[in-house]
């Protein structure tokens, strides 16, 4: 099985496929399977910064349109060039937390090498999805 540094690598070749030529903030994903498949999310932008996509997401959408599903994945890693360790905005924890297990651990890294290590759960512990299993 593949190690959270591997994983790490993968996300950081997937951030060299970024296209961001408005904020030259380049991230890379990789979302790891029980099968050791990995999908890889780099940020895409838009001028229409709303359009933009995020790594993760693209990770994400990469995968279940390859037909993966959610207890297919064990792992994410997410890395950009910054001091510390980069974590997801708002809008990928609102995905990640309802498309990914909530204990699932996310590797949360820099070039640097610094990683941090957290899951879903803790990245958006009261997110907005949790109203909607009282539902069912």
């Amino acid at each position: 099985m593949i190690n959270k540094k591997e994983l790490m690598k993968h996300a950081k070749i997937a951030s060299t496929l970024s296209h961001s030529p408005y904020s030259k903030f380049k991230v890379g994903a990789a979302l790891l399977t029980k099968k050791g498949k990995i999908y890889l999310g780099t940020n895409i932008e838009n001028v229409a910064y709303s359009s933009a996509l995020c790594a993760e997401r693209v990770a994400i959408v990469h995968a279940y349109m390859s037909g993966a599903k959610k207890n297919d994945f064990v792992a994410m890693a997410v890395i950009a060039d910054l001091p510390d360790p980069v974590t997801p905005c708002g809008e990928c924890r609102q995905v990640m937390s309802e498309m990914l297990n909530e204990d699932m651990p996310v590797y949360l890294g820099n070039f640097k090498g610094k990683i941090k290590e957290t899951t879903i759960g803790k990245l958006l512990p009261l997110g907005f999805s949790s109203m909607f299993k009282q539902l069912k």
